[in-house]
């Protein structure tokens, strides 16, 4: 059994085919998947995916992308929407100075006050961290010495350093497709030095979609793959590997039912 802990099935990319791709992912063993929100005023449009297929649950927040366009969310609006049954995550939210498609002081505020709705509900945090590790560690270690907050980092492809720093605050680590790259050495090699019991799989589809699709549109079924190579990176088994991903999964999204 394997879980896809970060997709966009509400992405238009799946608009046409989504009981297909859905069922494809159940068909090779993604028994549960979280389609995450990037934006508070299309969550709607995200909950009602979840609401419509019972492996799918879902997330509510807004992506340092969007941060400017929505700085009116509170902690108290996040905490409000979060009490469906099909919400078990905040965000995803946090920090992308590589494209800056939002002032970086709009990203920060927007980050502390998910952390905020973290904290609360004790749903995990979804993380967007990129090129923005010395701000996210000063950030995260400020905000969990206010008070415990659960979290991951998603699709990790930042330094070492983050993922240390991430790891002795209490966060998991969620690989994607990147993982399976020719050039991700450096990524593979953070990986192997982490607790596996830290360890998450996902695909953020319909982006980077791992070897041997990559260049192909991502979809959950995938997660398989990426799996596949943390397996031999950190020396287990691809059964190991599933069962160890899908336990850290449920022990962090606590409100998604087991299988």
């Amino acid at each position: 059994m394997l879980v896809d802990s970060h997709c966009h099935l509400d992405f238009p990319d799946f608009a046409e085919e989504r009981d297909d791709v859905v069922a494809r992912a159940l068909d090779v063993g993604v028994a549960r998947m979280v389609t995450i929100c990037t934006r508070v005023r299309q969550f709607d449009a995200v909950r009602a995916i979840a609401e419509t297929y019972d492996p799918v649950y879902c997330s509510v927040g807004t992506h340092p992308h969007n941060a400017a366009e929505e700085l009116d969310v509170t902690t108290e609006h996040l905490v409000r929407m979060a009490e469906h049954p099909k919400v078990v995550a905040i965000g995803e939210a946090g920090l992308d100075y590589f494209y800056d498609h939002s002032p970086r002081e709009a990203q920060q505020q927007s980050l502390r006050v998910h952390i905020a709705a973290a904290r609360e509900t004790g749903l995990p945090l979804v993380i967007h961290s990129r090129d923005a590790d010395d701000d996210m560690i000063a950030i995260l270690t400020e905000e969990m010495g206010k008070g415990a907050f659960p979290a991951l980092l998603h699709c990790f492809s930042s330094g070492r350093a983050l993922a240390l720093a991430g790891i002795d605050l209490g966060l998991y680590v969620s690989f994607s497709g990147i993982l399976t790259f020719k050039k991700s050495e450096e990524l593979r090699a953070i990986a192997a030095e982490l607790p596996r019991d830290r360890l998450l799989v996902e695909t953020d589809a319909p982006y980077l979609a791992p070897v041997p699709n990559r260049g192909k549109r991502n979809e959950p079924s995938f997660v398989a793959h990426t799996a596949k190579v943390l397996a031999e990176t950190v020396g287990a088994t691809e059964e190991e590997i599933g069962a160890v991903t899908t336990e850290n999964f449920f022990r962090l999204f606590s409100k998604v039912p087991r299988v």
